[in-house]
């Protein structure tokens, strides 16, 4: 990815490395997308279905507003690789928790470089978002492991 530089910022005033963080969240968010999609098809209760769904819109509103914010730091749109996503439902509730978690840390680092208080207003957003996303997943995961471990 090549970001427009005047020097050592881009033309945005925002330091490139900032954007290359910018398309790694998009990514991130593309990917959840997806994964949120397959996780809510294989979750046993229409309860799990219909907040992992809610989480999925969360992180579409989060993919939108990073994709616009890149496109207008870089004049350009940005390059979609999906992220592989486990096909169990116990691991992918795994995965995306431990995804959930990381990325509250990466999005409030994103926020803390952002010079632009719009981009750190978002980051901040979509950090507290992904806790709460995480406690979810966390809740899910444990429920499922509590039913799973009973049975004989």
């Amino acid at each position: 990815m090549r970001a427009y530089t005047l020097g050592e910022w881009g033309v945005s005033g925002e330091d490139p490395g900032l954007i290359q963080d910018i398309a790694k969240a998009i990514n991130g968010q593309y990917s959840a997308i997806a994964c949120y999609e397959k996780l809510a098809r294989l979750a046993p209760t229409e309860e799990e279905r219909r907040q992992i769904m809610e989480i999925r819109q969360d992180e579409t509103n989060h993919y939108r507003e990073f994709y616009q914010i890149y496109v207008r730091l870089t004049g350009q749109q940005p390059q979609i690789a999906v992220e592989p996503c486990p096909d169990d439902y116990k691991e992918g509730l795994e995965f995306a928790l431990k995804d959930e978690q990381n990325t509250v840390d990466f999005y409030l680092e994103i926020a803390d470089k952002a010079r632009d208080p719009a981009i750190k207003k978002a980051f901040t957003r979509a950090a507290q978002d992904e806790q709460n996303h995480a406690v979810w997943f966390l809740y899910f995961w444990t429920n499922h492991c509590r039913c799973r471990c009973k049975q004989p």
